[in-house]
């Protein structure tokens, strides 16, 4: 569904971030980007969003190009929810959610009816019928991410991109944000890409994976197959084992290579 070919990418001119880089991601699954910081886990996604663009390479989605294709095009195809978001302080979550359906209007077109249906099917699939009213800005981070995936669902595309969806929140609504992204891929047929830190939530949620250092990807596929200790101690230098609990997968750290 989304391919990049012989990516290549650089902020700045004459120093290469992200060199031939190639990957695939696999429609209707979940797929988990790890790496340590300043990996280029980040950057990626924005490529693939088209919010960055590379110097070299394309990125291919549903057989098209992206860059010949529209803005608009794009984000009936894409949504994007990012690491932080803000909005006014008097911005309610109807109000938001709502913004999700633009790129299927003209310019000053009101919502019709149509729309409306698709607003409040939204909300409800992210639980927050309740807030609807309430400010976004006035919510816990966890409502607030709701909130946003709410935004992106109205845009009703079949790609959802998500970056450090969990990063600023306590473990609870961590857990409450991707369980409700897996439920979005199992019910809503979402493709889903993420980036993540954490290497448990990543194999417990996650179809697929892609570990990249550096800016390259040293593995992709699926991630019970990709991770294991070899690969953590060469990506993240890390001690530790694998173990399998209750046909759950956990990676339990035990050392860090400080030497390295």
């Amino acid at each position: 569904m989304i391919k990049a070919k012989n990516l290549e990418f650089s902020y700045e001119k004459d120093k290469r971030f992200i060199n031939n880089l190639n990957v695939e991601i696999e429609k209707g699954k979940i797929t988990t980007i790890l790496g340590p910081n300043g990996s280029g886990k980040s950057t990626l996604l924005s490529i693939f969003a088209g919010l960055n663009k590379p110097k070299k390479g394309d990125i291919i989605i549903n057989e098209k190009y992206l860059k010949t294709l529209s803005h608009k095009y794009i984000a009936k195809e894409i949504a994007t929810v990012h690491q932080q978001n803000n909005v006014p302080s008097d911005i309610t979550v109807q109000e938001l959610v709502s913004y999700g359906r633009i790129p299927h209007k003209r310019y000053f077109q009101g919502n019709n009816d149509n729309d409306k249906e698709i607003i409040e099917w939204a909300i409800k699939k992210t639980g927050l019928e309740n807030f609807k009213n309430k400010t976004v800005m006035s919510m816990s981070g966890g409502e607030r991410q709701r909130a946003f995936i709410a935004m992106a669902l109205a845009q009703k595309s079949k790609i959802l991109f998500l970056d450090e969806p969990t990063t600023y929140l306590d473990i609870y609504h961590q857990i409450e944000i991707l369980e409700l992204v897996r439920e979005l891929n199992k019910y809503e047929e979402l493709t889903v890409v993420m980036v993540l830190h954490d290497i448990n939530q990543a194999i417990k949620y996650s179809d697929n994976v892609i570990v990249m250092k550096e800016g390259r990807v040293i593995n992709s596929g699926k991630a019970e197959e990709v991770i294991n200790m070899k690969l953590l101690n060469d990506v993240y230098n890390i001690g530790g084992f694998i173990s399998d609990v209750k046909e759950e997968t956990f990676f339990i750290p035990l050392k860090l290579e400080l030497s390295r």
